[in-house]
């Protein structure tokens, strides 16, 4: 970072029930990564109870037809805020220039039209539960009922590792009508309040725009926590982060202050022997798996850290160099190099590179890639663009490794997921994807295993 950017601040602005607040009455931040935001008023975070939520009685189209133009806004830039908030990004985030750039360049794509309409589809069952109340028939005892997707009062602990978090929080959050604080997350400070920047530039005063506050705290400020999370300003509590974040949020939750975790979780890859029918299939096998790999510099909750490959050891080991090779290249959501290993992941696999035949290790830690074979996982978490290979005979074999801290596991050849899906969701595995797609998450299926929609409003019954 350039010295004269270090001097001062970086400013983050607040977006208070739809209004932007400019203000550097507080800072925050390591010495050369300061950030300054408005000063805080708890009062004006929340949305008094006795008040309808201010979307309440608009039609879904009618906000599904602002988020559109709002999409498209964002991709326009006719204001200059996506740039702006692309260039502070830059100088806090720990995303490189290009990872950012393409990732910025992708967020109106959230918005589109047949993604949020498929969300309501399979989530909600329509709009006609979520505008109204829909009724059920065919209950045993005979009677009519109805129900409503009742709009929620949600506080959001957004994670930062990708900017298509906040995108995807927003987008979700207008679709279930309720109103919505995002505590910022201190690694993308500018995402958030930029996107309802732009909602705000396309529908100024609208009811959806005065739905939605975003503003930063510190994790953990119990003198705000403490105010804020309890069941007479919000109903629930969407937390994504790591262990500290949610064994926090945790500390306050109780009757009528429900936790929606979005947990933290591991990714790993199922790769069988037919990998090894020719050297042009494992050169392609050995580049889809450093795609999975190194998904926001192995940052995102879908990137690969432990892999399981049928084999000999002469074909693993042919395989291992291969992903090495492959982890150095600059992707959508990669960049050529990243960020060394941390200290002491270094000392672990430097002592293993003195243990062959039982370890073999490639490549070194500087950022562009390492890969550790093993007959069994090692000990340690893989992390800073680190990956694990762990030969196996059988690749059911290799599903008894996944837990319920696994998210998505990639398996190649496609025409294997069938015969492992079944043991992996049993393990506690959540997704199943084609090795080099785990990314291509669709918005609108189970999110770590739950449908977001349907468990962010409030399910009300009128009871024949």
């Amino acid at each position: 970072m350039n010295a004269a950017l270090q001097e001062h601040p970086v400013p983050v602005c607040h977006i208070l029930k739809g209004d932007a607040i400019i203000g550097s009455d507080m800072e925050f931040g390591p010495k050369g990564a300061r950030f300054a935001t408005p000063k805080l008023d708890p009062d004006a975070l929340v949305w008094p109870r006795h008040e309808p939520v201010p979307a309440f009685s608009v039609p879904l189209r009618e906000i599904v037809d602002i988020l559109v133009q709002t999409g498209k806004w964002v991709s326009a830039d006719p204001e200059g805020l996506i740039e702006q908030a692309l260039e502070f990004s830059v100088r806090t985030c720990p995303l490189p220039r290009g990872v950012l750039e393409r990732s910025y360049a992708n967020l109106g794509q959230v918005f589109s039209r047949d993604s949020l309409e498929f969300q309501v589809e399979t989530e909600l069952g329509g709009a006609d539960v979520v505008d109204g109340w829909r009724e059920i028939h065919g209950a045993p005892s005979g009677r009519k009922h109805r129900i409503r997707a009742f709009p929620p009062r949600l506080i959001h602990i957004v994670a930062g590792n990708s900017p298509g978090v906040s995108a995807l929080t927003i987008a979700r959050g207008a679709l279930t009508k309720g109103v919505h604080l995002l505590k910022i997350p201190s690694n993308d400070l500018f995402t958030a309040t930029a996107l309802l920047r732009a909602l705000a530039a396309v529908a100024p005063g609208h009811p959806l725009t005065r739905s939605f506050s975003a503003v930063y705290w510190r994790g953990g400020d119990e003198r705000i926590e403490s105010m804020l999370f309890r069941p007479q300003f919000f109903d629930k509590l969407a937390a994504w982060g790591g262990e500290n974040t949610l064994r926090s949020a945790k500390n306050y939750i109780g009757p009528g202050f429900e936790l929606i975790a979005f947990d933290p979780k591991t990714s790993i890859s199922m790769i069988g022997r037919e990998a090894f029918a020719s050297d042009e299939v494992l050169a392609e096998v050995a580049d889809r798996a450093a795609t999975d790999v190194t998904l926001f510099n192995q940052q995102a909750c879908a990137a690969s850290r432990i892999q399981f490959v049928e084999g000999s050891l002469e074909q693993v080991d042919r395989y291992c160099a291969l992903l090495q090779a492959r982890l150095g290249v600059e992707r959508e959501y990669a960049s050529a190099c990243g960020d060394p290993p941390a200290s002491d992941l270094r000392d672990e696999i430097e002592g293993l590179r003195d243990m062959e035949p039982y370890f073999r290790v490639w490549g070194r830690c500087d950022g562009r890639g390492v890969v550790i074979r093993s007959d069994e996982q090692v000990s340690f978490h893989p992390d800073g663009r680190v990956v694990n290979v762990v030969r196996v005979e059988h690749l059911k074999n290799a599903a008894r490794h996944a837990n319920v801290a696994t998210q998505t596991v990639g398996v190649f050849p496609s025409e294997r997921k069938a015969e492992l899906r079944d043991m992996l969701a049993s393990m506690g595995a959540q997704r199943v994807v084609e090795l080099g797609a785990a990314l291509g998450v669709e918005i609108g299926l189970p999110h770590d295993g739950f449908f977001p929609l349907h468990r962010f409003v409030r399910w009300i019954n009128d009871e024949g």
